[in-house]
């Protein structure tokens, strides 16, 4: 049950969107903008640090709902975002993409905890300014959507196969359309 008057019918952020539609607007381009416009990094691999720092930050709802959006757009579909959530390390992704997930994990515990041993590796494994710039405000973004979610203590999807469809949607059209 939420803390303040929602919908509970709307699981998660869509819930928030449609009580404050003020804020609704920027909350929504922020994500477009930082899961689906110019970066050098994949759609796929953005949704994924969205979803692994919400997996670490324990928000079951941006965990699931970005994870089925990496999931959609990514060879290794939802195996492949489990893998990463039990452990990056282990998981069969590029090494680049693994030492940007280590920059997400540490702006995720703060935006100090990114050290120069943390850039270093993410350089040596090829990574771009842009792609370590990218990659650290999708962190720390997602920290925010994780706390606005759950301080909010919105829902959950009742069938957890709601988050696929909703992947489906937001690939196709992104976070500011709103269906009619």
């Amino acid at each position: 049950m939420a803390h303040i008057d929602l919908d509970d019918a709307v699981p998660g952020l869509p819930s928030l969107l449609a009580y404050r539609p003020e804020t609704a607007g920027p909350l929504s381009a922020l994500a477009e903008a930082l899961l689906r416009g110019p970066s050098p990094l994949e759609r796929g691999e953005r949704e994924l640090i969205a979803s692994y720092v919400s997996e670490l930050n324990g928000c079951r709802f941006c965990a699931g709902s970005h994870g089925a959006c990496a999931a959609a757009q990514l060879d290794g579909g939802m195996t492949l975002v489990q893998q990463v959530h039990a452990d990056p390390s282990t998981a069969p992704i590029g090494e680049k993409l693994r030492a940007l997930l280590g920059i997400a994990a540490a702006v995720r515990r703060g935006g100090r905890e990114v050290g120069a041993g943390h850039v270093t590796a993410a350089r040596e494994a090829g990574a771009t300014d842009v792609e370590i710039h990218d990659t650290v405000l999708i962190a720390a973004a997602f920290c925010m959507y994780n706390r606005y979610v759950d301080g909010l203590g919105t829902s959950l999807p009742p069938d957890p196969s709601a988050y696929a469809h909703g992947a489906e949607r937001l690939v196709a059209h992104g976070y500011t359309h709103r269906p009619r």
